[in-house]
């Protein structure tokens, strides 16, 4: 059993290193490593259930997410928060819808800014979209977690860099048929939506869909400054509907 876990260990390294995305690949598996050995996942005996797992839980999230009453009070463990907090999701359909959208569109971005420069990007602008968010809520006690807000950065990279690129769609509205967009249609609408939730978001938890439109709006940013002119048409093979699970707020 040893032999045929390390064995596939081993294959999986190799893909990874020889693929045109190996960055990530690698945030995933990262994101999805630190889910199924945290409490979250609810598969570790070792936290106990009921009562005693939720516990475990709001403890565990306010170890390594962001709360923004405590980010600026000058110690530096709450500093590192928005960096941790990345790769820390509250539940499976959190951690399966942002997984998801890096999968579909990180790939690509990555391609295009190369690998030194998409670790950066990806870091920098998850990390000033949890501080954006803090800092509108400053007063807020809630731990947030989650990677919406540096894949929501990808997403406007990926909007200036691949503007035509066909995207495949399931709209609840055309009852999940799958329809195809350019990505200047697609991610849009999805901001528009972000845009619009957040103004009716209630104080407490739930979603940080501040945290999404500023990663949006850093991303095209970034990429608009940072590189040249869009390029030519390509597809994307899939995409959800077009809203990732956002930041958490357990």
């Amino acid at each position: 059993m040893i032999r045929k876990w390390s064995a596939s260990i081993v294959r999986a390294g190799r893909s990874v290193r020889g693929s045109s995305a190996p960055v990530t690949y690698t945030l995933i598996a990262l994101c999805c490593l630190a889910f199924l050995a945290g409490p979250a996942s609810g598969l570790n005996p070792a936290y106990g259930t009921g009562d005693e797992l939720l516990a475990v839980q709001r403890a565990y999230f306010r170890r390594w997410g962001v709360i923004p009453a405590e980010l600026f009070e000058g110690s530096g463990r709450p500093a590192l928060t928005p960096a941790t907090a990345l790769f820390v999701h509250g539940s499976w359909v959190h951690l399966l819808g942002n997984m998801l959208f890096l999968y579909v569109f990180g790939a690509m971005t990555e391609e295009r800014m190369g690998r030194v420069q998409f670790t950066l990007f990806y870091v920098g602008c998850g990390y000033l979209a949890l501080l954006g968010y803090a800092v509108a809520n400053a007063d807020s006690e809630q731990s947030l977690v989650g990677a919406s807000g540096a894949i929501s950065a990808v997403l406007g990279a990926f909007l200036y860099l691949f503007p035509r690129a066909r995207v495949t769609s399931l709209l609840p509205f055309l009852f999940f048929l799958p329809v195809r967009f350019p990505a200047w249609v697609v991610l849009p609408f999805w901001a528009a939506l972000q845009w619009l939730a957040a103004g009716r978001a209630p104080d407490g938890p739930g979603v940080a869909y501040l945290a999404h439109l500023i990663g949006f709006g850093l991303g095209f940013g970034y990429a608009s400054v940072r590189h040249g002119r869009p390029t030519s048409p390509t597809r994307v093979k899939a995409a959800p509907a077009p809203a990732p699970e956002g930041e958490n707020q357990p």
